[in-house]
């Protein structure tokens, strides 16, 4: 898995650089989502915009993720493509998650 992040005045953006969030990746990417936000202030954005495909492993890794991040910070999900942004509606995980076309919408959301 590879994953970078930068930081946006009071945002982390972490960038998934894979097409596959699944099984086979599902626990190294937590690992690496443990280290990029361990110092990351309250607001975190997953860019799923290179994502193809995610299976119930990937939804339970990001889920996971959200999770390390505690109650005091908040990970939001932007630039879903087709696939993955119906897979997160089906499995109801756009209850859980707010859901973003494109990081600068992420960004005008969480400023406005």
């Amino acid at each position: 898995m590879f994953l970078s992040s930068i930081q946006r005045g009071d945002t982390r953006i972490v960038t998934v650089n894979a097409e596959r969030i699944d099984a086979a990746v599902a626990i190294q990417f937590k690992e690496d989502m443990r280290t990029e936000t361990a110092s990351a202030p309250d607001r975190v954005i997953l860019d799923l915009s290179a994502v193809k495909f995610i299976d119930s492993s990937g939804l339970g890794a990001i889920v996971a993720a959200m999770k390390q991040l505690g109650d005091e910070r908040r990970l939001d999900l932007a630039g879903l493509t087709p696939l993955v942004d119906k897979v997160l509606r089906l499995t109801r995980m756009d209850t859980v998650f707010t859901l973003f076309p494109s990081i600068d919408e992420a960004m005008v959301g969480l400023e406005g």
